[in-house]
């Protein structure tokens, strides 16, 4: 229970929470500037600010939602619409601790919306946009053709996706440069004598099957390798990849490097390789791109690729506040190339 929840020992009720007139009295200030300063008002001094939010934390201080979305019709709340199904390797850690460092000097507050992507996407993306239940939204998962972009487009949601559309429709996002992505992995595979190459895709319907596929195909034009089909994505549950992995290495026609555009991905592929026999790093070269130093620490014979799933986090944070605050949506569009792991 919370200690301001606690009934008071004299009266047997529970004490009155800190309000913006509590700080205003604690801190010498008026209650316009004590507001003005948690909401990060450009006029405000930095000193102040510091001293109001310092005062607000002591205090346990936390906005009444209901009383701001009355006054204000905004609820400050940042809905991230996140599948329970993403990648396990620190995704999702990583994307929330983004988005946050971003809030948490905002007024604004991060609710997460799981969703399964068996089932309908657009089941929560409906349900924030008829209740009102969110300022701004974070979408990922995109596809090329996305109904969500489309549906908060026509509804004046202001949103940014984790991935890019191709509908010819000017939104926020960040992405990684999963075609260089592709091609680096070719080149570092090549680098060390491999010319057989699989690659553990992302799902088609997705925008960055297309990106990956591009940079793959390019790569293996480039550096003269061919490829080895896979029949399995990264969405395919870990047992059927790592049994189709086994398979593959067990048949003539089995690789000697694989890609794998997902780090829950190389570990089942790892345990495919050793169920065939095989020894990573001697009969097989793997690259994988990954969002933490996870897999350097399980199989440090893995060469990895890092995708910053934090800045992702931080940067899609920053454009949905920035799209609320009305700025363009062309101004608000990025990549992040992809890089080597910091040890």
């Amino acid at each position: 229970m919370d200690s301001r929840d606690k009934l008071d020992a004299k009266t047997g009720s529970a004490p009155e929470r800190p309000t913006l007139k509590t700080i205003a009295f604690m801190t010498g200030l008026g209650v316009t500037t004590v507001s003005r300063a948690l909401k990060d008002a450009p006029d405000i001094g930095s000193e102040t600010k510091e001293r109001v939010r310092m005062v607000a934390r002591q205090l346990g201080y936390q906005p009444n939602r209901a009383g701001v979305r009355l006054r204000t019709g905004k609820t400050n709340v940042i809905a991230l619409v996140l599948s329970i199904d993403e990648e396990i390797m620190g995704f999702t850690s990583q994307m929330v601790f983004g988005i946050s460092e971003v809030l948490n000097n905002t007024q604004y507050h991060l609710v997460v919306t799981p969703h399964s992507h068996s089932r309908d996407p657009m089941a929560p993306v409906r349900y924030i946009l008829d209740t009102g239940s969110a300022d701004g939204v974070i979408i990922s998962r995109i596809e090329p053709d996305d109904a969500r972009v489309r549906l908060m487009s026509e509804r004046n949601m202001p949103f940014a996706t984790h991935g890019r559309t191709d509908m010819g429709l000017a939104h926020p996002f960040h992405d990684f440069d999963n075609e260089a992505f592709g091609h680096q992995a070719i080149k570092s595979l090549v680098a060390r004598g491999r010319r057989r190459i699989a690659l553990l895709q992302p799902p088609s319907k997705l925008s960055f099957y297309t990106h990956t596929r591009i940079g793959f195909q390019t790569g293996l034009h480039d550096y003269g390798a061919e490829e080895v089909p896979l029949r399995v994505t990264i969405d395919t549950p870990l047992p059927e990849i790592r049994d189709a992995i086994e398979a593959l290495m067990r048949s003539p026609n089995a690789p000697d490097g694989i890609v794998c555009s997902a780090g829950s991905g190389a570990i089942a592929v790892n345990a495919g390789i050793e169920a065939a026999g095989k020894r990573l790093g001697q009969d097989v070269d793997m690259v994988a791109k990954q969002s933490s130093n996870i897999l350097n620490w399980i199989r440090p014979e893995i060469i990895t690729i890092y995708e910053d799933v934090r800045l992702a986090g931080r940067e899609l944070a920053k454009a949905v506040i920035a799209r609320i605050d009305g700025v363009p949506a062309e101004d608000l569009q990025s990549i992040s190339a992809p890089a080597w792991p910091q040890n």
